[in-house]
């Protein structure tokens, strides 16, 4: 199959007029439109100059990324309002707010809203109606959806977290859209066709006696998909490079006759990727402006990071492409605005800009508040569930550079279940050991009544659990490759954990810690060379024992690169989400006493010496 099909072998494309959305008043009653926004940390560019002959119209193009299941600005781990050292406020109904404020100060007419990715997933609500009370069962509208069609999206681009529930699932989350689903590079396993649309051209009126405005948005998704959510996309869905889908969708959106060019892209602008080479680049969008001719505008997401513009300069053309990613969980809108000029019978793009509007200088719009509220009750009462009681207060605060119990107790867990369904096997006589990482240091098991919203606070991740072999040499070779989180310390220097993690960027869920082994991990000796005394039961660990390691979905799918675990033989995978089954242990056994599972198998040490 060629790379570039001709027009009449692409799969249908939607043309369609945009949509009128939904009239709402401003909610902040005594403040225009524009002192709202400049208030937001939006202030317009000025507006082009217009040379003799020709007329000038301005649009707004408006983004959104990486929501993560926030559909109001509340913390379900905490069972409150969102707050944070930033004073940041999160969720749909504020971004509503501040689309309704651009959509009047610019004319319902010149704007468009787009969105690139990770809607699906991130907290007990996206969880809850995924798999306690999953819409695809019951029928309901999914509150993510409900939401984006009430706010009146245009396109929305797929996010690597949108595969987390299955193909199924996503299917029936985009059946609910108002709008198109956009990820030209997730193709049929084995073909380059899309499995979804590619891009939707949208017509902008631009004002009377002039044609209308069309606006072309490429949809584009992470190749890092086929490693994250393999067990879902195997065998059904490739993921093919971003500059090169992009460098096939341009050209046919241009012959199609569209005014501007928007991408709409779930790839960070670092150019850096966080699994190795055998994989398209994870975090493309700067790369995808520089190499791609014919783009105007990028609306990148995945980093959770706030760029309110970055001007990238295309190498073919010498064009400045102007991009912005808008933070994460509604904490802001991006916004494009874009001077027009229509001259000898066709627009032209003269002038580009972009800022982030914050969305902590807006309340709630209450009309999207009222899609969800059901829904979000149910969830508040489903995370406020008693599941146990525990004999003393268990914090996760430290367990970035100390064996604590609180993780222990996820590792315990993952053992009994891992145990109890490989007996009688051929594997039943190994060693089971586990792999968990501190996901919150903010996690906290109170003394007394436990919840299912203090188990989801410490285990954030929809993982699944599975368990796979490894050697000895090769838990060596892993803990290395963990260890590497941390500075390389000298013995005399203060003791200072909290400023010794992260080295190299690694984020505190890449610092997996095992339960069953022993060993020291020495901070004074260079990364690859800190893991020391590793032992089971007693006895040090031989290079080719084999152990059966209990260990989430993404770590083992290769999620951080971590050696050896992607390809070790999986002998158990039955689909348990790890977080329920946390849940279901503490409910059967009613109490967690760390005296029943607390060990301290590993610790900080240098130059030999415990640090603590």
């Amino acid at each position: 199959m060629p790379d570039h099909l001709p027009d009449h072998d692409l799969p249908p494309l939607a043309d369609t007029p945009q949509r009128s959305g939904l009239s709402r008043r401003n909610f902040l009653v005594g403040a225009s439109a524009a002192s709202v926004l400049a208030a937001a940390g939006w202030g317009a560019a000025p507006k082009a100059v217009a040379a003799p002959g020709e007329k000038l119209v301005r649009i707004a193009i408006m983004g959104t990324s990486d929501i993560h299941a926030n559909a109001l600005n509340w913390d379900y781990y905490k069972d409150a309002a969102y707050t944070d050292s930033g004073k940041n406020a999160i969720g749909l109904a504020r971004v509503s707010s501040l689309v309704n404020q651009v959509r009047a100060d610019v004319g319902r007419e010149r704007t468009l809203l787009f969105d690139a990715g990770d809607t699906l997933q991130g907290t007990p609500l996206g969880f809850y109606f995924a798999t306690v009370d999953p819409v695809t069962t019951s029928g309901a509208i999914h509150p993510m959806a409900a939401q984006f069609n009430a706010i009146g999206y245009d396109a929305v681009a797929l996010g690597n977290h949108e595969f987390n529930y299955g193909l199924d699932f996503l299917d029936n989350w985009i059946s609910q859209l108002d709008a198109p689903a956009l990820a030209a590079n997730a193709v049929h396993a084995g073909t380059t066709v899309p499995r979804y649309e590619p891009f939707v051209i949208k017509t902008m009126h631009a004002g009377a006696g002039l044609p209308p405005i069309r606006v072309g948005v490429l949809g584009l998704t992470n190749p890092g998909i086929v490693i994250w959510d393999k067990a879902n996309v195997s065998g059904k869905v490739d993921v093919l490079d971003v500059v090169d889908s992009a460098a096939r969708w341009v050209p046919v959106m241009r012959r199609r006759g569209v005014d501007v060019v928007v991408v709409s892209v779930h790839a960070g602008d670092s150019g850096l990727s966080s699994y190795g080479s055998d994989l398209p680049v994870e975090n493309a969008s700067a790369l995808l402006a520089e190499q791609v001719p014919g783009i105007d505008v990028i609306l990148f997401g995945h980093a959770h990071n706030d760029v309110p513009q970055r001007i990238v300069t295309n190498a073919a053309t010498g064009k400045q492409v102007v991009m912005s990613e808008p933070a994460k969980w509604g904490q802001r809108l991006s916004v494009f605005d874009l001077d027009l000029a229509f001259s000898r019978g066709s627009w032209t793009v003269v002038s580009t800009s972009a800022h982030s509007v914050n969305a902590n200088t807006v309340e709630d719009d209450p009309a999207l508040v009222a899609v969800v509220q059901a829904q979000h009750d149910a969830v508040v009462a489903y995370v406020n569930t008693p599941v146990a009681t525990s004999t003393e207060t268990l914090s996760a605060a430290e367990s970035c550079w100390k064996d604590t119990a609180i993780l222990d107790y996820v590792n315990h867990v993952q053992i009994e279940t891992v145990s109890k369904a490989i007996a009688g096997s051929a594997e039943a006589s190994l060693p089971i050991i586990s792999i968990a990482a501190p996901f919150n240091r903010a996690a906290t098991f109170p003394a007394g009544q436990v919840t299912i919203r203090d188990v989801a606070g410490l285990y954030i991740y929809d993982n699944t659990l599975l368990a796979s072999v490894l050697t000895g040499a090769q838990i060596k070779d892993y803990l290395e490759y963990s260890a590497k989180y941390f500075l390389t310390v000298a013995p005399d220097a203060p003791v200072a954990p909290a400023s010794w993690t992260n080295a190299l960027n690694t984020p505190d869920y890449n610092f997996d810690q095992f339960s069953g082994v022993t060993y020291d991990i020495d901070i004074s000796q260079p990364q690859g060379s800190r893991i020391a005394n590793l032992a089971w039961a007693g006895v040090p660990v031989a290079a080719d024992q084999r152990f059966v390691v209990a260990v989430n979905n993404y770590r083992q799918s290769g999620g951080g690169g971590f050696p050896h675990i992607a390809g070790a033989p999986v002998v158990y995978n039955a689909q348990v989400a790890i977080r329920e089954a946390i849940v279901a242990y503490a409910s059967d056994t009613g109490v967690i006493d760390p005296a029943d599972f607390h060990v301290v198998n590993w610790k900080l040490v240098r130059a030999g010496t415990p640090v603590f």
